[in-house]
């Protein structure tokens, strides 16, 4: 019997992983007659990931996490939230940008074993970065994650807090 043709698959080099903690809406825009049922999109190039919905919650607390995959660090993050709806496709309720060039520039350094709270990094509002507020890049229980407050564009009123952090990837090949 003949062994069957081993398929060749093309693997991208992959840079590593980060996940990012959807944890709650603040004040977002109201899509039904009373509220929203909003959810999260996340995309970086080919990847899309998303968030359950919270139902009736202009106000969510998703603390959900999704990861992505990052094989090229300068490929933007975009973000998403939508209005679920059953019979009609959903409503845009806004979007932002995920700038994660600052946390993985941190990365690069290769700093290990640091004391819980040491600040990083500093990352204040700009028109290019979607921050509601200063965002600080921190070590965490022996990680560095950085927490951060979106403005979404797009929209009349609305921001989404979240929270990056860095995986190890023993197989990549690193910033």
């Amino acid at each position: 019997m003949e062994k069957p043709e081993e398929e060749v698959v093309e693997m991208k080099e992959l840079v590593g992983l980060v996940r990012i903690r959807v944890k709650r809406g603040i004040n977002l825009a109201r899509r039904d007659a009373l509220s929203s049922d909003p959810f999260v999109i996340i995309t970086m190039g080919p990847q899309k990931l998303k968030s359950f919905t919270v139902k009736n919650n202009c106000n969510p607390e998703w603390n959900e996490e999704l990861t992505l995959a990052i094989e090229n660090p300068n490929e933007p993050v975009n973000m998403m939230v939508y209005d679920k709806d059953t019979f009609t496709s959903d409503d845009k309720m806004g979007d932002a940008q995920i700038d994660i060039k600052p946390f993985l520039e941190v990365h690069k350094l290769g700093l290990q074993e640091l004391p819980d709270g040491k600040e990083l990094k500093k990352i204040h509002p700009t028109r290019d970065n979607c921050l509601s507020e200063e965002s600080r890049i921190v070590s965490d229980n022996g990680k560095i994650v950085q927490n951060m407050v979106l403005v979404l564009r797009n929209v009349e009123c609305g921001k989404v807090e979240i929270q990056l952090e860095w995986i190890k990837n023993p197989g990549g090949c690193g910033l």
